[in-house]
């Protein structure tokens, strides 16, 4: 039975008022704001009790870290821009901070110097980096490694590795997993055109950064006439985003799937995996919709790409959670399927709670326990002890840009099955535009691996879509609404070039009466790119 949480305040509250208006739930565990635990929790495991951990993030994947924090009976300390103070995430900490004044709106989340101080000046015993801003900075890793604090993640080094693409494709080389055709670092167009002539890549094309990541800083190549401009701009963009200009060539594969491994390591030579995700809906190199476990994925697939993945972080003394991305071109359900490795991903990612919710396995809490010493062992976490148990789907619900500033009206979904992770809003909050535009994560879940159980959390995620309010400011709703009706995702037909093929989906105004279309209602919200 589906059930609306509404929340009705004035914009700027107190840190306990947050909580108790975004948190309308049963006091569990005798955690003030912790939902109904997942089955694999480690709330019992007494390690990091009245420890202090740094969230160098905001947002919802900072109140998802506060949540994990003190299930395990640790205390959070916020951070927030000053142009952030009022961010939710803030009053759901044990303790915050303002950081200092920075050049842009994003540049305090940045500032490694400002966040070693204030972990040294508060005691701080571990910080979490979340995902994006710092999570995968070797520099950071190092400067607090080197104040004595512990880093919530895998070592400097190993950071620096994966930081490098090209670097990280030939770790996975040696390690026997499937990589694409590839350059190393170029210095100029002529040098990226010299390539393709001489067939040493081919055509379709990729420029890349090599340090780049979340989908920035690539430029496909179609036809020669577009290397030079190609070069040039993925250059700009990566010297812009990442600070480093070096680009790289890949052999670019179309219409695939793209699937990652969830990995958990100890740091003490033993990893296991949390099966796979298919992050395959996207829309310009952004996931929109991840499911997990994949549909239909031949065994042998799977038992492939799971070895891959473990191997490859056996071969760098991994440590804490990450993600080994591949692109898989062919059926998922055929034997003759291949893939290559794309990248690691060596922090917590945005989707990790479908997995989570698949497997039952508190991935949060297990960062924080093995930064704090645990073993797997220790953990009970064996790969014959991990299973899969249920279908789970993910989507983004995001700000778009168009009408508003101010919620008129914030409801989440909640039930049997249902998940909301999110910014913590609430009627009446202005949220931040200068930031990310995530609102939160939706998650439907239905037990059971077949399709009927895959129906049933599409389904339920259609009927949450509907209780899913965000009145006065325009949002992605409609627009999940509309891939999840459409018979390619049913029919587990799509690939990365769905949401470009069928972009009457993202833009309704591009609508051309397309005949796979299941008619749920129409839409009364546009989708605004």
């Amino acid at each position: 039975m589906l059930r609306l949480r509404q929340t009705l305040c004035r914009p700027v509250l107190s840190q306990a008022a947050v909580r108790s208006i975004f948190c309308n739930r049963p006091v569990l565990d005798g955690c003030r704001f912790q939902r109904p635990p997942l089955p694999q929790s480690f709330a019992h495991d007494t390690i990091l009790r009245d420890k202090k951990i740094l969230i160098a993030n905001r947002g919802e994947i900072a109140i998802r870290i506060a949540r994990a924090a003190e299930s395990l009976g640790a205390k959070s300390v916020a951070v927030c821009a000053p142009e952030d103070v009022d961010s939710p995430h803030v009053a759901f900490a044990d303790e915050s901070v303002v950081l200092p004044q920075g050049k842009t709106a994003i540049a305090p989340y940045l500032d490694v110097k400002a966040l070693t101080d204030i972990a040294l000046e508060r005691g701080i015993d571990f910080v979490h980096p979340g995902y994006g801003f710092l999570s995968e900075s070797a520099d950071f890793a190092q400067s607090l490694e080197n104040s004595g604090v512990a880093w919530v993640g895998p070592p400097p080094d190993v950071l620096r590795l994966f930081g490098d693409k090209i670097q990280a494709r030939a770790l996975a080389s040696q390690s026997g997993v499937p990589v694409v055709r590839g350059s190393s670092n170029l210095t100029s167009s002529d040098e990226c055109m010299g390539l393709l002539k001489n067939g040493d890549v081919n055509l379709p094309a990729i420029v890349k950064a090599a340090y780049g990541g979340g989908g920035r800083g690539m430029r496909i190549v179609r036809e020669l006439s577009q290397v030079p401009s190609s070069f040039d701009s993925c250059q700009r963009e990566a010297l812009t985003a990442f600070g480093r200009d070096e680009v790289f060539l890949e052999e670019f594969w179309e219409n695939t799937k793209h699937l990652e491994v969830q990995i958990i390591a100890d740091g003490q030579g033993n990893v296991v995996h949390l099966y796979e995700r298919d992050c395959t809906v996207q829309h310009r190199h952004q996931k929109v919709i991840e499911l997990a476990p994949a549909r239909n994925i031949h065994p042998q697939l799977r038992e492939r790409l799971l070895d891959c993945a473990v191997t490859l972080a056996m071969n760098c003394n991994y440590k804490g959670a990450g993600t080994v991305e591949f692109l898989v071109r062919g059926d998922l359900d055929s034997t003759d399927a291949d893939f290559v490795f794309m990248e690691v991903n060596p922090r917590v990612q945005v989707e990790h709670t479908v997995t989570e919710e698949a497997t039952g396995i508190d991935i949060v809490q297990t960062q924080l326990l093995i930064a704090g010493g645990r073993s797997l062992e220790d953990l009970g976490l064996t790969q014959d002890s991990i299973h899969l148990r249920q279908h789970s789907l993910q989507a983004r619900i995001t700000m778009m840009p168009g009408k508003g500033e101010i919620l008129d009206l914030y409801e989440e979904p909640a039930g049997d099955g249902v998940r909301c992770d999110t910014a913590g809003w609430y009627t009446n909050f202005k949220p931040n535009q200068m930031y990310d535009p995530l609102v939160g994560k939706l998650i439907c879940s239905s037990p059971g691996l077949t399709f009927a159980d895959f129906e049933k959390a599409r389904k339920l995620m259609l009927r949450s879509l509907k209780g899913f309010k965000i009145n006065g400011i325009a949002n992605n709703i409609d627009a999940v609404e509309r891939i999840l009706t459409h018979q390619e995702f049913i029919d587990n037909k799509v690939n990365t070039s769905f949401l470009a093929d069928n972009p009457e989906l993202l833009n309704p105004s591009k609508a051309r009466k397309p005949s796979n279309q299941i008619d749920h209602g129409s839409a009364k919200r546009k989708y605004s790119e």
